[in-house]
């Protein structure tokens, strides 16, 4: 899967993707990552990528030219790329849009600064996604998260190809508690199910604490999860069980 991000910091993203699965989804061939520096589009002696706003106002706003020549140069050796903007405007990014990013060919990441965009940059875009209801300095770190949300999902890329099935959000659910070695530690020991070998009833305590975890940590999560009938008699058994327990 192809990645390119256009950015005006391109020496941010050399660390973050050098080393652990990303860097070595790189290194198989199964991931490339390429970024653009912004200003390689730029015109004029001082290849000046941003201006004052129209109309007034604090900042800076990046220019149109700059970033539509690049998209349409990247878009020429990638015809098939989804143009996706940084913007604290855009959809809160979540797991659901990661799993469709990643049955794409290739992603083209527009990482703003300043004050934001040129309004006309939008058209160019696909999508506008946002890390959440906050403003960071840049688009920059979005971008990264994004890319290794995505890239992990690409196959191969990942060493067991279950491992992304069970993560938080693959089902709508948060993830159940992990446990490894060794089984007592500082007086806390491992739940005895896990110990037992008896794979349906591992099953069964994972997801009864699935349940549990995301109706005590993210109970807004459970309007839209995949719950089964067996799910929600489930859930109706702890949300009894917690209520007897206030009770006492």
């Amino acid at each position: 899967m192809f990645f390119d991000v256009l950015t005006l910091f391109p020496g941010m993203f050399e660390s973050p993707f050098a080393d652990s699965i990303i860097g070595k989804g790189i290194e198989r061939g199964l991931v490339e990552i390429t970024v653009h520096h912004l200003r390689d589009w730029a015109e004029g002696k001082h290849k000046v990528t941003d201006d004052v706003p129209y109309g007034g106002g604090e900042g800076m706003v990046l220019k149109p030219e700059p970033v539509v020549k690049a998209l349409r140069d990247i878009k020429a050796r990638r015809a098939r790329a989804r143009v996706l903007l940084m913007t604290p405007q855009g959809r809160p990014f979540c797991q659901e849009h990661a799993r469709q990013l990643a049955g794409e060919e290739s992603l083209i990441f527009v990482c703003g600064r300043y004050e934001g965009f040129d309004e006309r940059i939008r058209s160019m875009v696909d999508d506008e996604l946002s890390l959440g209801d906050f403003v960071l300095t840049g688009g920059e770190l979005a971008a990264m998260t994004m890319i290794d949300a995505v890239a992990r999902l690409v196959p191969g890329v990942l060493g067991n190809r279950d491992s992304a099935q069970s993560d938080s959000y693959s089902d709508g659910l948060l993830e159940y508690p992990q446990y490894t070695r060794p089984a007592e530690f500082d007086g806390m020991q491992v739940p005895e199910v896990l110990l037992s070998g008896n794979h349906g009833a591992i099953a069964r305590w994972r997801r009864r604490q699935q349940l549990l975890r995301t109706w005590q940590r993210r109970p807004d999560l459970l309007e839209s999860a995949r719950l089964s009938e067996e799910d929600r008699r489930l859930l109706a058994e702890l949300q009894s069980d917690a209520e007897k327990d206030a009770d006492r």
